[in-house]
């Protein structure tokens, strides 16, 4: 593997960590408790400070800003922490924050995710693999993003938020509430408004599969999503029916989006 490529106008601190092959371009910036896996590639003008890790392969362009002080003004410096995964595109103006001492101290984000230009992920967050922000999305504090979710242009997601694996946020949509696995929400107060297709059909998912989604969805629709689903755990279900299922009964304090009435 080639050594590292530093442009001479980088300013890289000599405790980083810095993997084989990585790429440092034009005015990048690299604090001292930063560590690059191998094959990471800043482009140019990027920012990564704090106790950050990103993984190999991972790119990031111009502009990005990763592992500053969170936006939180009951942060007092602590020592917290920001895990970026491998093979991420992270693109212009794109911002990510470490943890907070009342989160848990660390921000995760997951391998093979899409961070399109001035999208933001906030303190504390959990963000799983294949995971796209469009441009200008932003995730509030402490959310927890599941694998392969999708949250469209100009988005926002609240604090405490969490969203299943599958589901897909539309575009110029506020998300105020847990979104149940494959769900698809949209409209400026975001609701639930049927099911992610397009994202179950990409993933193979079968005929049967999204009938039965589909039956699950009808039913929660009818009353509290908790109770409803509750009483469903006794039935005979698959898998993805299951994963919703369990999903609805987890850790949380929030309420569901849900369709219209």
């Amino acid at each position: 593997m080639a050594d590292p490529v530093i442009h001479p106008s980088a300013v890289i601190d000599p405790a980083a960590t810095i993997g084989e092959g990585c790429e440092i371009g034009p005015f990048c910036v690299v604090g001292p408790d930063v560590t690059l896996g191998r094959s990471v590639v800043l482009r140019s003008h990027v920012v990564v400070t704090g106790k950050t890790s990103i993984g190999d392969e991972t790119m990031v362009f111009p502009f990005a800003s990763i592992g500053e002080v969170p936006q939180d003004l009951k942060f007092r410096g602590e020592s917290t922490r920001l895990e970026i995964g491998a093979r991420n595109r992270i693109r212009e103006y794109v911002t990510m924050n470490p943890g907070t001492e009342g989160g848990g101290g660390v921000t995760r984000i997951g391998d093979d995710g899409l961070f399109m230009a001035g999208s933001h992920v906030a303190h504390d967050c959990q963000i799983g693999n294949h995971v796209i922000l469009v441009n200008n999305a932003s995730v509030a504090g402490h959310c927890v993003l599941e694998d392969d979710v999708i949250v469209g242009g100009l988005s926002g997601v609240h604090q405490f938020v969490r969203i299943g694996r599958g589901a897909m946020i539309g575009a110029v949509t506020m998300v105020t509430a847990d979104v149940i696995p494959f769900g698809l929400v949209q409209g400026p107060r975001g609701h639930l408004d049927g099911l992610n297709l397009v994202g179950l059909k990409r993933r193979g998912a079968s005929r049967e599969e999204i009938f039965a989604l589909r039956d699950m969805l009808g039913k929660l629709g009818q009353g509290s999503f908790r109770d409803t689903a509750r009483q469903m755990t006794s039935d005979q279900t698959g898998p993805m029916v299951r994963e919703v299922l369990d999903f609805i009964l987890g850790p949380s304090d929030r309420s569901f989006l849900a369709p219209h009435s």
